[in-house]
């Protein structure tokens, strides 16, 4: 597609619109191994012909390696519950570009999404270079949220943090939920080196929240705070924390501590003990943006109407259908913690795996085993950025499970049913690339029923409640 900025402008219609932006690099389906020069001079420029809109509202910034979107989730459900009007921007999407830019919860519509690509289609003549798609993106969420006045914009990095489009802002509250490896040819080799990355989030007069609680990392946020003048930072474990998180049913059932207060009870309706981690996290930025505790009922009724959706999602039974967007080695390894402790079945456990390159298939597989994963259904993801098949099987029958290669994520999903029992699990992980893909099969609606058919033509069944 080359459309130029001459040729498209705000009457762009969506389909349009989505087609320009996809004309721009997408470092998410080509990762560099290294960003050569990075800069956040494209990023700048772009929010000074908008009129500087990332300085409308204030902003929680939020990165991490793991929980950033869960978090992002439950945090928008907290600031909402106080009465405010909350611009999220987040990403990947499942479905949906629109998914990433949502105001109270609620995707862009296809017009409004159109109309700020359509603005930013007509300043491109005055760009002194070419912006990479997430820029664009992360332009438009700030634009729109400018555009619609939200009274706070939920931020989530796209990756790392210190050169990441969405380091543009100043935060008020700036969160980081943890670290570990992932990414490592962009940010890494080091742990240290990824948490210096995301430690550049962390601004003069922002409150800042670790989530981290190894001690050496730990003391470098606390040391990068403190270096950049920040307002204050709350540690898990010493500030904030979850005290005790039971399984319920459909969630679990937490007990959460803040400077501010203790909230007892707390209903999370949502799958895996690391997801109490991320509303101890979420709860605590809510109160460090407000400057005061939180009313308890506030907090039970935004946890309760939190969703995550391919989070250890539960989307069938009988069998039991998981969809888990777990890319690196600590998000199989709580995936693996939630399905022993949270969703156990009596029969056979078999997974759809895909993955990105630059994974360690190995690693990765041996964290599902605990959970007993026995079977892998290897495909290869819809993403150019996609490790084959071949390579996940490979490393599947080196670990000792059994692995059978599928054309396609649709030819795995009806594999893996004509293998399972009503008493087995399937697990569909390792991207969220798969993920999305998966799940139209697996939810049916009137819109979805045309793939959803041609899954049971091929021998499969839906997995719909």
């Amino acid at each position: 597609m080359g459309l130029g900025s001459e040729d498209v402008g705000t009457s762009m219609r969506y389909d349009e619109a989505v087609a320009w932006l996809d004309d721009h690099t997408n470092y998410e389906l080509a990762m560099p191994t290294r960003l050569g020069a990075p800069t956040l001079d494209r990023i700048r420029e772009l929010c000074r012909l908008l009129g500087d809109p990332e300085r409308a509202c204030p902003v929680i910034h939020i990165t991490g390696t793991n929980g950033k979107g869960s978090t992002a989730r439950i945090l928008t459900e907290l600031l909402m519950a106080n009465g405010l009007t909350v611009g999220t921007y987040t990403s990947p999407n499942l479905a949906t570009v629109n998914e990433r830019l949502a105001r109270d919860g609620e995707p862009i519509d296809d017009e409004d999404l159109a109309e700020v690509l359509g603005s930013l289609a007509l300043i491109g003549s005055m760009l002194s270079e070419r912006p990479t798609r997430f820029e664009l993106l992360t332009a438009a969420a700030f634009r729109w949220f400018a555009d619609i006045a939200v009274d706070v914009a939920v931020v989530e990095v796209g990756l790392g943090g210190t050169w990441d489009a969405t380091n543009v802002v100043v935060p008020e509250v700036a969160v980081i939920t943890n670290v570990s490896y992932d990414h490592v040819e962009v940010l890494g080799p080091t742990l240290r080196d990824i948490a210096t990355e995301k430690a550049g989030i962390i601004k003069p007069g922002c409150r800042v929240l670790v989530g981290e609680t190894a001690p050496d990392l730990r003391d470098l946020f606390v040391d990068s705070a403190e270096a950049v003048g920040a307002e204050g930072i709350w540690l898990r474990g010493e500030d904030f924390d979850c005290d005790a998180s039971q399984v319920a049913v459909g969630g679990r059932l937490l007990d959460l501590r803040t400077p501010g207060a203790v909230y007892s009870e707390v209903y999370l309706p949502l799958h895996g003990a690391h997801q109490a981690d991320n509303a101890a996290i979420a709860v605590a930025a809510a109160e460090a943006f407000f400057g005061n505790s939180l009313a308890p009922e506030v907090v039970e009724h935004a946890c309760a109407s939190v969703t995550s959706p391919g989070r250890m999602e539960v989307v069938g039974r009988a069998p039991l259908v998981i969809l888990d967007g777990a890319h690196n080695v600590a998000g199989a390894q709580a995936l693996a913690r939630g399905l022993i402790e949270e969703l156990p079945v009596e029969g056979e456990t078999v997974a759809v795996v895909g993955l990105l390159e630059g994974r360690d298939p190995s690693a990765m597989l041996h964290a599902l085993i605990p959970a007993g994963v026995k079977v892998v259904f290897a495909c290869t993801a819809p993403s150019p950025r996609a490790m084959p098949a071949s390579t996940i099987a490979e490393a599947a029958r080196a670990a000792g499970l059994e692995a059978v290669v599928a054309d396609s994520v649709a030819d795995a999903l009806a594999a893996a049913r004509r293998r399972l029992s009503a008493d087995g699990r399937l697990v569909v992980t390792g991207t969220l690339y798969v993920v999305a893909e998966a799940r139209p099969f697996l939810i049916p609606s009137s819109s979805q029923r045309e793939v959803s058919d041609s899954l049971n033509n091929a021998g499969g069944h839906s997995f719909g409640e």
